[in-house]
């Protein structure tokens, strides 16, 4: 793994594949690593012909924290996006999003193939929004255009997601993490329990930092809805969603592919809203068609 310096931050990033093939990189989705991107969904997009950039959004893993930042209170924040009220955030999307364009300019790496999910698909639109002259395609997973008119997470996601543990003792963040994608995971892509069990572990020993997760949260809360600028985007867009997604309901990629002219809509049966290794190597399937095309 390497580190580049990027829109005035440090960013821990891994490569696969060779420099001079097109390149293709990942965004993760709200508190994911680099390392949430399974190894063989990494380099069987690298055996297609691409190089593949994987990195750590900033406040989370090995890339630099905004540890002189302040910590959102959330309450406080949904009290604010809801009366409509000034937000005084430590980032937002649009900030991520240089981070991305600043990857690619320290990396000399002109145009790109980009692919994001979650909040990784929201900076990703982002960067085809404002950027479009340096995108070569965009794939957008289980995402969103941030319009506030979308159906909410079902009751189970947000119970879960709200349960995190005080304790950041490796067993209880295991155990929560465990919890977690049982909710919200994917039934019809199953993790492997000792694979995901040791997956949980290996990121929680890589970096836990619950602040940057805030951070984040808010970033992707606080930020203003992408859906009166999505039908500008004129990148080559292909919109991949689960059916059985209870955090972000598979209307938001149906309404994210109908803003987006001339998108590709896949909806997969028994995704939900995960990577599990079984589930990416289906998206592969998915995705090399479109960013060969492209």
């Amino acid at each position: 793994m390497s580190k580049v310096k990027s829109n005035g931050l440090v960013l821990e990033y891994e490569t696969f594949g060779t420099p001079s093939d097109p390149a293709i990189i990942l965004v993760a989705g709200l508190g994911f690593q680099l390392i949430d991107w399974p190894l063989t969904f990494c380099k069987r997009l690298a055996e297609n012909g691409f190089f593949v950039l994987r990195f750590d959004n900033r406040d989370i893993g090995l890339s630099q924290k905004l540890e002189e930042m302040p910590v959102p209170d959330l309450v406080a924040l949904g009290e604010n996006i809801k009366e409509g009220t000034a937000l005084d955030l430590p980032y937002i999307l649009t900030d991520m999003m240089e981070d991305v364009v600043g990857i690619l300019d320290a990396l000399s790496i002109d145009t790109v193939h980009l692919i994001g999910m979650s909040m990784g698909g929201m900076i990703a639109q982002l960067v085809a929004i404002h950027y479009p002259e340096r995108l070569n395609s965009l794939t957008s997973i289980m995402s969103s255009s941030g319009s506030s008119a979308l159906p909410p997470p079902s009751a189970a996601a947000t119970t879960v997601l709200m349960s995190a543990p005080a304790s950041e003792d490796l067993s209880d963040v295991v155990a929560f993490g465990l919890n977690v994608n049982d909710v919200i995971g994917s039934p019809g892509y199953r993790w492997n329990r000792e694979e995901l069990t040791d997956h949980i572990r290996a990121c929680v020993e890589r970096c836990y930092y619950p602040a940057g997760y805030v951070r984040q949260y808010a970033a992707v809360f606080g930020s203003p809805s992408r859906a009166s600028l999505l039908p500008s985007i004129t990148t080559p867009t292909l919109v991949i969603h689960g059916t059985e997604d209870p955090l972000v309901l598979s209307e938001a990629g149906k309404e994210t592919a109908r803003l987006i002219p001339d998108a590709q809509l896949e909806l997969v049966e028994g995704m939900g809203h995960d990577l599990s290794p079984a589930l990416c190597e289906h998206l592969a399937d998915l995705i090399l068609p479109h960013i060969k095309a492209s």
